[in-house]
This record gives C-alpha cells, structure tokens and sequence, in this order.
C-alpha cells in the first residue's frame, strides 16, 4: 500500500522523513496537495503522486496551478477532500464527491487535455499507485 501524505507548512521536514526512506522503494500519495514547484520537484524522484483538490480552481492559487502543469500525467490525481475545499463555483459550500468534476475540467485544462483523457489517466494511476 503507499503512503498516503497530507503535509503543510512543512515542506523540508515532510522531505527529509519521506527521503529517509528512499532506498525502501514506497509509493508515496502526497494527498491535497498544495505545495510549491520546489517540493515537487525534490518529492518526484522518490516515486511520488500529487492529488489535486477543489484548491487548483480557486482564482488565487496561480502558483499551485503552474505547478500541476509541470507535474507528468503519470503522477497526478485528482480528489474532492470532502467535505472541505469544495472548488469553484461551490467554494465554501460543504464539499461532495458530485463537485469533483470542477476539479477535472480545471485540472485538465492546465495539463492541456480533454477532460475525459484525464479522467482515463488518473483512473490508471491510481489503479497502478494502489493495485500494482
């Protein structure tokens, strides 16, 4: 099973512990994830997936959506969070499940495909981070 991450606010200590075990070969699930370009790129090289939530949607996270950009579709997924992070056009509603199409179309406008393309690599991501 991999290891599931919600990190903030603790980006060099969340590293440091997850690369203490780099030689284990664990997948690593970093969950809402909302670090910055700087903590990607150290976190996937030690075979780690980043799940979006409601979060990428909200106008003034710019940095964290030009970070999903540069994460390979072979390591995003998407999530809903709930019942927190409900993404716009529900932002500050209680979030649920049925909102986690906001989420794909934003996230699959940033990685410049077809939503229904993103819907299909994050099904095989997480089917390859969880059953393989």
């Amino acid at each position: 099973m991999p290891l599931i991450i919600h990190s903030r606010n603790a980006e060099n200590e969340t590293f440091d512990i997850l690369n203490s075990y780099k030689d284990k070969k664990i997948k690593i699930l970093m969950h809402c994830f909302t670090g910055s370009k700087e903590f990607f790129e150290k976190l996937i090289n030690l075979n780690s997936y980043f799940s979006a939530s409601g979060i990428i949607t909200f106008k003034n996270s710019i940095d964290l959506q030009e970070t999903f950009k540069l994460i390979p579709k072979d390591n995003i997924l998407i999530e809903t969070d709930s019942p927190y992070l409900a993404p716009v056009p529900n932002r500050g509603k209680k979030n649920e499940p049925a909102f986690i199409d906001y989420t794909a179309a934003k996230l699959a406008e940033l990685k410049n495909i077809s939503k229904q393309e993103l819907i299909e690599i994050t099904t095989n991501n997480f089917n390859r981070l969880f059953f393989n």
